[in-house]
């Protein structure tokens, strides 16, 4: 029987946290949980698009309950601002979905803190905003998405250079962001059972979704790769709001399984109806996501306990 955003409970009365949420995925997940009644928090940049981004939601569901807060992922600063802004109110929090990312710049870039680009934005950005958020997520025992990515299967944690400061490539690097978001999702679990924070970390993927995030990347520069990405995109692609039914539904499931993965079901999880994805082995490796655990404290100064 296939899933669909008619399966999802009432949800008034939770309170759920977006990032990147104003626009692509995010504002599609977004739609949808305030139509069910959740309290929704836009986690993005850009005070404009946040502005646009509730207008479009309040016009599909008038009595929605949603706000725009500044949140960009390329600077701790800002993550911590966030945070203590969440904190003072010492409202739990009930979903938590780390959706907002990049991919495969063709450059490499640096956020504010000196990280290199997508894996500071995709993974570490996020790696640090739970642990800021720990006391409001735990005191709700929430829900905790991690967005990954097909990418994740050719993916590979490069420890002794996790920021690729030399032999910069756009697709090992997002490869890595999108393994790591994953890895962290399964060792947030282990952590959890192990600390008794009752959270309940789980995963999702939406296939290949038509977003700008290709747009934005090296798929969307002029070229050979570019074409090709554009004609697969109209074999193999589907909406973003397609894509993000295995968002909703890691989000939203009465009793998903901790450290579960959600993707779509059709060929080689592209497209389909949302469902269980494969977990690469890479990813289940515990001794890796423990170092780069560590790692990522050290990097983002922010201690989990």
């Amino acid at each position: 029987m296939t899933w669909t955003t008619n399966d999802i409970p009432d949800l008034s009365g939770r309170l759920a946290i977006v990032t990147g949420a104003t626009g692509g995925l995010g504002l599609e997940t977004a739609l949808v949980l305030a139509g069910k009644g959740a309290e929704v928090v836009l986690a993005a940049r850009n005070p404009d698009k946040g502005a646009e981004a509730e207008r479009l939601i309040r016009s599909r569901h008038p009595n929605a309950a949603v706000r725009f807060d500044l949140l960009d992922l390329a600077s701790l600063a800002s993550i911590q601002a966030f945070a203590e802004r969440h904190l003072a109110t010492g409202r739990p929090i009930d979903i938590l979905i780390d959706n907002a990312g990049i991919m495969a710049l063709p450059t490499r870039q640096t956020t504010v803190d000196g990280f290199e680009m997508q894996f500071g934005t995709n993974y570490l950005s996020h790696f640090a905003l739970v642990g800021r958020l720990l006391p409001l997520v735990t005191a709700a025992k929430a829900r905790v998405v991690q967005l990954s990515s097909v990418a994740h299967r050719s993916g590979h944690i490069r420890l002794d250079d996790l920021n690729y400061q030399t032999h910069y490539s756009p697709w090992p690097v997002y490869q890595q962001s999108k393994l790591a978001m994953l890895m962290f999702a399964l060792e947030l679990q282990r952590r959890s059972d192990a600390h008794g924070w009752g959270l309940t970390s789980v995963a999702a993927h939406p296939g290949f979704a038509r977003t700008d995030l290709i747009a934005n990347g090296h798929a969307g520069k002029p070229g050979l790769f570019a074409r090709g990405a554009r004609l697969l995109e109209a074999v193999l692609s589907h909406s973003a709001a397609d894509g993000a039914l295995p968002i909703l539904m890691a989000a939203t499931l009465p009793d998903p399984t901790p450290g579960g993965y959600y993707g779509p079901t059709g060929f080689q999880e592209m497209k389909g109806p949302p469902g269980v994805a494969v977990i690469k082995r890479q990813a289940r490796d515990a001794d890796v996501a423990r170092r780069l655990w560590s790692e990522s404290e050290r990097l983002t100064g922010v201690a989990y306990g």
